[in-house]
């Protein structure tokens, strides 16, 4: 016999997905950004302020995004002005990526908006035991 959907681990955390991207994309509107352009844009801020300038490989790995749509993403974000995608000198065919001043502005409240709906939308469990159970689904199979 089948579980019952609310029984059905699966289709509950379907409901619960559905529920927080509603909740971040709420979140994000008011920065007129979408979810992966969130994304995109604080995983680029992230390597820039540790110095580095990844190529759309290393972001879209970073990211866990599609390497064509972190590609078309990009290209969005560089004509909002928030990312400059620079020839790299090793390699004239890859693009090195960094944030622009309004995009090093932006990162940080996106990034604060984003917390404060996680911190909602997770309020009824405790920190650590979501950390470590969607650190444990999200792990690569060996």
């Amino acid at each position: 016999m089948p579980l019952s959907p609310g029984e059905s681990p699966g289709f509950l955390l379907w409901h619960a997905t559905l529920r927080w991207q509603r909740d971040i994309a709420a979140a994000l509107a008011p920065l007129d950004l979408t979810h992966v352009q969130f994304v995109l844009l604080a995983c680029t801020w992230w390597f820039n302020s540790r110095g580095e300038h990844p190529n759309q490989l290393t972001l879209a790995r970073q990211a866990g995004t599609d390497v064509k749509m972190t590609s078309q993403v990009l290209r969005t974000l560089e004509t909002k002005g928030l990312v400059a995608r620079e020839v790299d000198p090793a390699d004239s065919r890859a693009r090195r990526l960094r944030v622009t001043e309004t995009g090093a502005e932006l990162a940080p409240r996106a990034i604060a908006a984003v917390e404060r709906a996680d911190a909602l939308f997770f309020e009824p469990v405790s920190v650590e035991d979501v950390t470590a159970l969607l650190g444990r689904l999200a792990r690569p199979e060996p």
